[in-house]
């Protein structure tokens, strides 16, 4: 029953839409910055930025901390904060406002939790509390990766639909490599849920269910020993496996990105290996290719066919070779930088900068502009009044205000 119901799956993710590939990686910084960087606050390992109405933030810490900051750079940690499993890559990460905050004042956190074996993802949601000391009240888990192991790239991020009813969450591929590919395992996924967590109606295989039991291997060497990876353990779900009904792309590497354009289509940022860094047009369905195919190498330096050799795969539609090793992806609305209205902001890790990205009407992207910053930018994120806020990641590491010169 399952071999049958995998091979419809993998069915309908052979279409695939054509984009040209451009290769940005070798793109030249600009000579001058458009705007002034003043350090505001320093925190430890900062992962993400959410703004709150009032121009206050929070920001979340890797090492497990969430703070309400003032643009003057006050913090406060917020109490009612999950425990997370901090090692590597792996600890808290995102934060986002519910669609409808100003009615429920819910807060959405994803954080690798800790486990019996390593840590697994978890996505929870509480309410914002601000009166006395601020605070999380009935914090619940919304849903959470089973079962949990060992590994980096856990994803986290979170994008919610245009019209507020569906949300979208990545999934890293925790370094096990073939799990992406893997129907009935959720990591190296983007799944759509409602808001509180349950798959979405109208997903690519809503009602389909997946294997009741799946292994457990931990990180290999490179995608060929991934083939033959020892399982470590096994997992029996006590109920159906709903991941497939969960799932809305396959195929995804370290999916630190995601938003919606202002023309509704979703993009995705992710690292590739050794090269091949990837923006994605994320489509209903589609598979990926991670870790079929990279136009990147496995760090050790063995090869991993081209998307070339699988036409029935998607292709990237940016890809960087060098790597920037993205931060996130967010689409610039506001008025203080009027020329970049509609465009993308990538944050770099390893570029030590940002790239502004623009759009076609026809799903496609281009590179026009990259600045270097000299920082490991993690985040950047647009504040109410259109001024640019953005984390630098290390320990310790900086809130940063940018305003146009």
């Amino acid at each position: 029953m399952m071999k049958a119901a995998n091979a419809v799956l993998f069915a309908a993710l052979a279409a695939n839409v054509a984009h040209a590939q451009t290769n940005a990686g070798e793109q030249k910084p600009e000579p001058d910055l458009p705007f002034t960087i003043t350090r505001v606050a320093s925190f430890e390992v900062p992962w993400r930025i959410a703004f709150l109405p009032d121009g206050r933030m929070l920001v979340t810490e890797k090492v497990g901390r969430v703070a309400l900051v003032t643009p003057e750079g006050a913090k406060t940690d917020l109490d009612g904060v999950p425990a997370s499993y901090f090692e590597g890559q792996d600890g808290m990460l995102g934060v986002f406002l519910s669609p409808r905050y100003a009615s429920d004042h819910n807060v959405y956190l994803t954080y690798v939790e800790p486990g019996d074996y390593g840590g697994a993802v978890a996505l929870g949601r509480g309410r914002l509390v601000l009166d006395g000391k601020p605070r999380l009240e009935g914090f619940q888990v919304l849903w959470r990766q089973v079962p949990s192991g060992k590994g980096g790239q856990p994803g986290g991020q979170i994008a919610f639909s245009p019209d507020g009813k569906y949300l979208f969450l990545t999934l890293g591929d925790r370094q096990r490599f073939t799990p992406a590919q893997d129907p009935s395992q959720p990591v190296g996924k983007i799944l759509r849920l409602t808001l509180d967590g349950k798959p979405a109606p109208g997903n690519p295989w809503a009602g389909k269910v997946g294997a009741s039991t799946i292994p457990l291997t931990d990180p290999p060497a490179d995608t060929e020993k991934a083939k033959m990876a020892p399982v470590v353990s096994t997992y029996t779900f006590q109920g159906p496996n709903r991941t497939p009904a969960e799932t809305w792309s396959i195929g995804h590497r370290t999916p630190y990105g995601l938003a919606f354009a202002p023309d509704g289509r979703l993009w995705e940022l992710e690292h590739g290996p050794r090269g091949g860094d990837e923006l994605n047009l994320i489509e209903r369905g589609k598979n990926y290719g991670w870790p079929l195919v990279s136009y990147g190498i496995n760090y050790n330096g063995v090869p991993i066919p081209t998307p070339e050799t699988r036409p029935d795969l998607v292709k990237p539609v940016i890809y960087w070779t060098p790597v920037i090793a993205p931060g996130n992806l967010m689409f610039y609305k506001g008025k203080l930088f009027p020329e970049w209205n509609g465009s993308a902001l990538l944050s770099g890790l390893v570029s030590l900068g940002i790239v502004r990205v623009t759009f076609d009407h026809n799903g496609g992207a281009t590179a026009v502009q990259r600045w270097s910053i000299g920082k490991r930018v993690r985040d950047i994120e647009e504040a109410p009044d259109g001024s640019l806020w953005m984390l630098e990641d290390g320990s310790p590491g900086g809130l940063y205000h940018l305003l146009p010169k």
